[in-house]
């Protein structure tokens, strides 16, 4: 019957299934879990065909980036593209919390297994959630969203394995990313985490900082009197991530009064921090960046009025920590080394 009316694919299954005297939930989920098939289709909500439907296309899309038969150009013989679409559409409809990393990693495993290679799931998670990263951006894009601020929130936790795949949460963060950037608090926060990225970048090498190209800002002043951190052999009172020092300035100890500008910076982060991690464990990422956005004043007068590369190494190390602490409140957010402008 498919052979000759392919457009009665799944439509059949659910009358047979009916006929069979299976139950209704059954016969819906073999009649719809096909859908959607293109723009425009129904986006199935029952529970069992939203789960039929997800796991046929997952599976699907894992089989094939298994066996190297990937999307190419715009070649796509078995419908890949269209079938990440789809699952990225059920998920919104549906607001269905589906960790993707875990379920990559679980389906290249047992493909893996099953096909006798030696198991090697790393290459092809990140392949996979590449893939769905891309898929994401051009349905987005016809949502008049930034493809940049996508690419910030995947980014979340890749430095220690803990990113962000969930497509429901990810778009909230997304959402709101987007409509903090388009904020003059948003654009100025934007600056001046740049601002700090790079001292860091330029400071301290060991620091992993995604932000290229050149910088401004205060850690450039004396730059040619003061050599960068030795990270080989780092000056006990100067931060060196590998320690963990600049991982929380909090605990790192003032040997001298600070300047007015940087103990307001300390103590407006001594507020923002907290808040920022609780507004996204309760997966608020309007009131995260308006926590976040407390932050722009503080971070503007540091920069105008404190000198990161002091002549003094404490004072050096523990502004250089300082706006560590500045880059890991944004980080907690999206990575905002990833954002254009």
């Amino acid at each position: 019957m498919v052979g000759e009316f392919p457009e009665l694919q799944g439509i059949m299954g659910g009358y047979y299934a009916r006929a069979e005297g299976l139950p209704d939930a059954v016969a819906d989920a073999i009649r719809d879990h096909y859908k959607p098939v293109g723009q425009g289709d129904d986006v199935p909500t029952a529970p069992v065909t939203v789960a039929v439907s997800l796991a046929d296309k997952l599976h699907t899309i894992v089989n094939f980036f298994a066996r190297g038969m990937k999307p190419s150009g715009s070649k796509d013989p078995f419908a890949l593209r269209r079938a990440a679409l789809a699952v990225i559409a059920q998920v919104q409809a549906t607001n269905t919390r589906l960790p993707l990393k875990r379920l990559f990693e679980q389906l290249a495993g047992w493909e893996n297994y099953y096909s006798g290679d030696e198991p090697n799931t790393w290459v092809e998670v990140d392949d996979l959630l590449d893939f769905f990263a891309d898929r994401l951006k051009v349905q987005q894009r016809e949502a008049g969203v930034r493809h940049d601020l996508i690419d910030a929130a995947f980014a979340l936790g890749q430095e220690t394995g803990q990113i962000e795949d969930d497509l429901v949460r990810l778009l909230a963060r997304v959402h709101a990313l987007q409509s903090f950037v388009a904020t003059d608090d948003g654009a100025n926060l934007l600056a001046g985490y740049k601002r700090a990225a790079n001292i860091l970048k330029k400071e301290v090498p060991q620091t992993p900082s995604p932000q290229r190209g050149e910088g401004r800002g205060e850690g450039e002043r004396g730059e040619a009197e003061r050599p960068a951190l030795d990270v080989a052999h780092p000056h006990p009172t100067l931060p060196h991530e590998g320690e963990g020092n600049l991982k929380d300035s909090s605990n790192f100890p003032l040997s001298y009064t600070p300047e007015i500008a940087e103990a307001a910076l300390i103590a407006a982060l001594d507020v923002a921090e907290p808040r920022t991690a609780q507004a996204v464990a309760a997966e608020d990422f309007e009131g995260a960046m308006a926590a976040l956005a407390t932050l722009r004043a503080p971070i503007d007068a540091f920069f105008e009025s404190v000198t990161v590369n002091d002549a003094d190494p404490a004072k050096r190390a523990a502004r250089l920590a300082l706006l560590a602490r500045v880059r890991d409140a944004v980080h907690s957010v999206a990575d905002f080394s990833k954002i254009a402008g």
